[in-house]
């Protein structure tokens, strides 16, 4: 937290010299100049403690639009994320993002896009396969399915804007995120609901 104007009038009148003429009561001219000053400097001093927010983009606001232009957003994955929660959890996806082809990696992708999902992978049914698993053929070895509730609600939080809606339903972002980023052998599938 800054520092106030009190504080700051308290440093600016202990810099005063000592003598009469250098009053430090507070119905003086002098007490009144400084504390003049002391708003200034507290003011600086906030704006201060506001850029230290805009430094991180999880809580950027006045900065996000210059996060989004450094990440190269929005993207064709982003043009719906029309919140600013989801613009930032967009954002820092994109800039945490090292890649990955596992399972695990984008079961992660989807929960810091804001989504709760399982992966099912699909193995051709072969000699050796148990009774009761899919009968699949060799097509299938590099399909996979990502399942997840079938609307993905996004509630409005703390730190939201001015403007953003309250609540908003979709899976566009999740569907265009782990389709660009799947390798490029592999076959997606989104299954929502049950």
């Amino acid at each position: 937290m800054g520092m106030t104007a009190e504080h700051y009038l308290t440093q600016l009148q202990a810099l005063l010299p000592q003598g009469i003429a250098w009053s430090r009561e507070p119905d003086t001219n002098m007490s009144r100049l400084l504390a003049a000053m002391a708003e200034e400097l507290a003011r600086v001093d906030g704006r201060v403690d506001d850029l230290f927010k805009e430094a991180d983009p999880r809580t950027a606001y006045e900065l996000l639009s210059d996060w989004e232009r450094v990440a190269d957003l929005p993207d064709s994955c982003t043009t719906t994320a029309d919140t600013t929660a989801e613009r930032r959890a967009v954002l820092h996806a994109k800039l945490t993002n090292i890649g990955g082809q596992s399972r695990q990696f984008f079961i992660d992708l989807a929960t810091s896009l804001g989504y709760v999902i399982t992966i099912t992978e699909f193995q051709p049914f072969q000699a050796g396969s148990l009774a009761g698993e899919q009968i699949t053929n060799d097509d299938w070895i590099h399909a996979w399915q990502i399942n997840a509730p079938e609307t993905t609600i996004t509630q409005l939080t703390a730190g939201g804007a001015a403007g953003d809606p309250l609540r908003d339903w979709g899976n566009e972002i999740l569907e265009c995120a782990i389709t660009r980023l799947a390798p490029a052998h592999t076959t997606p599938l989104f299954a929502y609901g049950g």
